[in-house]
């Protein structure tokens, strides 16, 4: 009987199949984006009514709070990608993340002082880098290149829902059944996060039946070996051989990495269109409540109903978008996005400008900015997602061409850790940007910025991002 025979554990086939695997990372990068906006309704009680610091100080600690926690994702995802590309099971590393999202919430609602809630968003930051990086890194692991765009489109979907859930959820329920309830909903949300993570099995985890290595001779009680110990065999030479050729492959590998990817200008198309989504998206975060209540006089409702419009069709086509991608390739609808993008930004800028009566005041120009928000909406639809499905696909090709080209546990890590830092630079540099133009220049020269970054984005996109898509086998 072969003792190499290795039994699969209960419940293989379902708790490694492709739904179940998918089921399990939307759920954990939900529950990333759902924490991340969940703090900002409720940061306002929390360091005023219950840390007692001075309401003068508090956009300041707001503003903090926001830039440290994409500074530290920024900084961790290609340290974590590094080390998590080394390990074989990806599944420990995702359960780690975890425990670290779970302390940095619970020290956030417990918090007692202004240097734990920052310690919390910290370790909040770096556990949600790594759910970001290992969790993508799985699903496309796990997923054929022809699939690649339908399965980042459904994840998108949850990312997107997370990021209009957590505001709302926690606004609503702070009101409604006060702070330790309102918390109750996280806190629900990691604990379906770990029942997915634990149920998840990783069919690359599970280790492939070798056949029985050929038993050596064993010497005879009279034989003596030691003329022969020192003598190096053409077997075990040759052995000696490819293990030295390996590591130094391997090494040349994690050397030459990051050199290899971003020497493709397909790659940093790929990021660029990622680095801009998250920029205009951030930008609209910082910009849009006081730009609305100016030239509308519009309070928290209606302007937490524009966030709401210009996340909703994300949400509802984020599927379909990336089923239309595995169809037609990248190329066509993300440039139709880009170019989609520029008007309605203008027509954005103009409302509220007293240069253009026609949108500047009353019920018109109201209608007007809520249909380009809508519009906006559905065209973000169409470039959302674009840059993780570029770098999939060509990482894909790659391995394709050698698979040990970055290591025996390949570099999907990497791969998205990069993808995580180019969105993590556009949350950061976004409110940075728009919010010092907007105070420079004024909203429309500000959105006419925006309108000719995304007019550029759009010939990048053409010029570089993959045309009809194609299958692994082909």
């Amino acid at each position: 009987m072969s003792s190499n025979s290795i039994p699969k554990p209960w419940g293989y086939r379902w708790r490694s199949s492709r739904f179940l695997i998918v089921s399990s990372i939307t759920i954990a990068l939900f529950s990333e984006t759902f924490l991340y906006g969940f703090l900002v309704p409720i940061l306002r009680y929390m360091l005023e009514d219950r840390l007692h610091t001075d309401p003068l100080e508090t956009q300041n600690y707001t503003t903090a709070l926001l830039t440290i926690h994409g500074l530290f994702t920024l900084v961790s995802a290609p340290v974590i990608a590094h080390f998590v590309d080394k390990s074989p099971n990806r599944r420990t590393p995702l359960l780690i993340a975890l425990a670290g999202c779970c302390v940095g919430t619970l020290l956030i609602a417990t918090t007692a002082s202004v240097w734990m809630l920052f310690v919390g968003r910290i370790i909040q930051a770096i556990a949600g880098a790594a759910a970001w990086v290992i969790g993508f890194a799985l699903l496309v692991d796990n997923v054929a290149r022809e699939h690649v765009g339908n399965m980042i489109g459904i994840a998108m979907s949850f990312v997107t829902a997370g990021i209009v859930g957590g505001p709302m959820v926690s606004g609503v329920l702070l009101e409604w059944i006060g702070y330790w309830g309102a918390w109750s909903v996280p806190l629900g949300v990691l604990v379906l996060d770990i029942i997915a993570r634990l149920v998840l099995i990783d069919p690359a985890d599970i280790p492939k039946v070798c056949p029985d290595p050929p038993t050596s001779r064993q010497p005879e009680p009279g034989e003596s070996t030691g003329l022969l110990s020192g003598v190096v065999t053409p077997a075990s030479h040759a052995d000696a051989t490819a293990t030295a050729t390996a590591t130094a492959t391997a090494n040349a590998t994690a050397e030459g990495f990051y050199r290899t990817i971003l020497g493709d200008l397909r790659v940093l198309a790929g990021l660029a269109n990622a680095l801009m989504t998250s920029f205009i998206m951030a930008g609209f975060n910082t910009t849009l409540p006081v730009h609305l209540r100016d030239i509308f006089g519009w309070g928290s409702l209606p302007i937490g109903m524009m966030f709401f419009f210009l996340q909703l069709p994300p949400i509802i086509l984020g599927g379909t978008m990336g089923w239309v991608r595995d169809k037609v390739g990248l190329k066509l609808p993300t440039t139709l996005g880009w170019i989609g993008s520029v008007p309605l930004l203008w027509l954005l800028g103009i409302c509220g400008d007293e240069r253009f009566p026609w949108a500047n005041t009353g019920l018109r120009g109201a209608r007007l900015f809520v249909g380009c928000i809508l519009a906006f909406g559905v065209v973000s639809m169409l470039v959302r997602g674009a840059g993780p499905v570029q770098l999939a696909r060509i990482m894909k090709d790659l391995q394709a061409r050698n698979p040990q080209l970055f290591g025996a546990n390949g570099g999907s890590s990497r791969v998205f850790s990069m993808t995580e830092m180019a969105y993590s630079l556009g949350m950061m540099l976004g409110p940075l940007f728009t919010g010092v133009l907007s105070q420079m220049i004024g909203y429309y020269y500000m959105y006419l910025i925006l309108a000719i970054l995304c007019l550029l984005l759009g010939v990048a996109s053409f010029r570089y991002l993959d045309g009809e898509p194609k299958s692994e086998t082909s």
